[in-house]
């Protein structure tokens, strides 16, 4: 292999793979904690200071904003791979040039997808369960948001390549600007102002703008080893095939998640009204924030596990897998227990709605059940993800949500109602992990022999 000149990235083939997880890891936990706080304060503020039907219609419009702002994610993810392995391989050049592309591609989908979306506003809210008195707020919420949804994509994208480029405090920063922005405009647009909705929309919105002047000036202050030229703008039609193949998994991954939003939305509007829509709302949220850890693992295994498989370095990728395991498994085992001995207490900060907390209480125990080994499932889509295999990485990033999950929610909940609606949850998990735990040790095995370089 040549010799590299000395930059952030190479540490990624040198350090202990526990310092370098941790150095991952933290930065990118601290950033999804901040963000799901934002999330989840965010949900407090609007069930608080307007009201639960509020709280509802965010929850309507979330999925279909999340899609769209999934495209930069996909884009970022796919192209941090193709940027990880490239600088791996000493390949600086190609790098830089996947970068170019990836901002491109960004722009270009975004800016349809959100024209798309404004043009078809009256049919995708009722259509995500925005229904009877959900309809004009999630309406409002949802045009707001749109207007932000280019910057958002550029984010999630930039987001992803300063990671992959091994600067995760950086890309921790990026994480907190709009957290925080959004917590502060929330109470000034929403408490001092009184802006309802439309305050609500707004904070997110502006507060994703102050992230992608954050990123912006990232790339351009000389910080990063990818500051690419007008030529590396130009599609290049093999990186481009290759991002798309590795993103279409991280899209898979979020169109599912809106899909399994929208089969919710409605199910548990049928089954018990607008409170239903408003348990889920919660548990979405809770979601994110409790399994920020674990994501934070996932997200600092990428890099390491990208850069180490483009350098050949075996022992080293063997060992960001079982690292990231133990470590993520330890983790779930807390949150499970955090948040089974205190659920209606998380709930009750939600809101003061007595039927909503005793829905929810009951539901979260459930679709909790199954954390302490989700990460088996996570750290194994990722792998194939992180080394370029786009087929097996898809498969398994679909199994636990669509392959699984979905013919569950539409089959149980018709003989046990909303019991079945949650216990859906942990079977899609246990059942996804002991299939994913199965290839990923079989991959594992293909890997070349340890060598003296490992």
């Amino acid at each position: 292999m040549s010799i590299k000149r000395a930059n952030k990235s190479q540490l990624l083939g040198t350090e202990t793979i526990t310092r370098l997880l941790i150095k991952q890891a933290v930065p990118a936990s601290i950033g999804i904690l901040v963000m799901s706080l934002n999330i989840l304060v965010d949900s407090i503020f609007v069930g608080n200071w307007i009201n639960s039907d509020a709280l509802a219609a965010i929850g309507v419009v979330l999925p279909i904003s999340f899609f769209v702002a999934a495209l930069g994610m996909a884009i970022g993810i796919g192209g941090s791979s193709i940027i990880s392995r490239a600088l791996g391989a000493d390949h600086t050049e190609k790098a830089k040039r996947t970068f170019g592309n990836m901002l491109s591609l960004t722009v270009v989908i975004t800016v349809l997808m959100t024209v798309f979306g404004l043009l078809f506003v009256d049919t995708l809210v009722p259509a995500f369960g925005g229904r009877g008195p959900l309809f004009e707020p999630a309406k409002i919420y949802y045009q707001i948001v749109f207007y932000g949804i280019p910057i958002l994509g550029l984010c999630m994208m930039g987001n992803n390549v300063i990671r992959a480029e091994g600067a995760p405090k950086h890309a921790m920063i990026a994480m907190l600007i709009p957290s925080v922005g959004n917590l502060f405009l929330d109470y000034m647009l929403i408490n001092l102002l009184d802006m309802g909705m439309a305050g609500a929309a707004w904070a997110s919105t502006i507060s994703y703008g102050l992230c992608f002047s954050y990123i912006f000036w990232f790339f351009v202050s000389g910080k990063s080893e990818l500051l690419c030229s007008l030529k590396d703008l130009l599609p290049d039609w093999q990186i481009l095939k290759e991002i798309g193949s590795l993103g279409f998994v991280t899209l898979s991954r979020q169109a599912t998640s809106s899909l399994i939003y929208l089969i919710m939305n409605n199910i548990l509007f049928d089954l018990s009204g607008v409170d239903g829509v408003a348990v889920f709302r919660i548990i979405g949220s809770m979601m994110m924030f409790a399994l920020f850890p674990v994501m934070g693992v996932t997200q600092g295994f990428l890099p390491i596990a990208g850069y180490n498989f483009g350098a050949e370095l075996w022992g080293r990728v063997r060992e960001v897998i079982y690292t990231s395991i133990k470590i993520s498994c330890g983790l779930g085992i807390m949150i499970f227990l955090g948040l089974f001995f205190f659920t209606r207490e998380i709930v009750g900060v939600f809101t003061e709605n007595p039927d909503v907390i005793e829905q929810a209480s009951f539901a979260m125990k459930l679709v909790f059940l199954s954390v302490p080994i989700i990460s088996i499932q996570l750290i194994g889509a990722a792998y194939y993800q992180a080394i370029g295999k786009a087929i097996p990485a898809l498969v398994l990033t679909l199994l636990r949500m669509a392959i699984i999950l979905v013919p569950l929610l539409l089959i149980l909940p018709n003989f046990y109602g909303e019991f079945g609606v949650w216990i859906s949850f942990p079977i899609a998990d246990v059942l996804s992990t002991l299939i994913t735990a199965y290839f990923l040790w079989k991959a594992m095995g293909k890997l070349k022999p340890v060598s003296i370089t490992d």
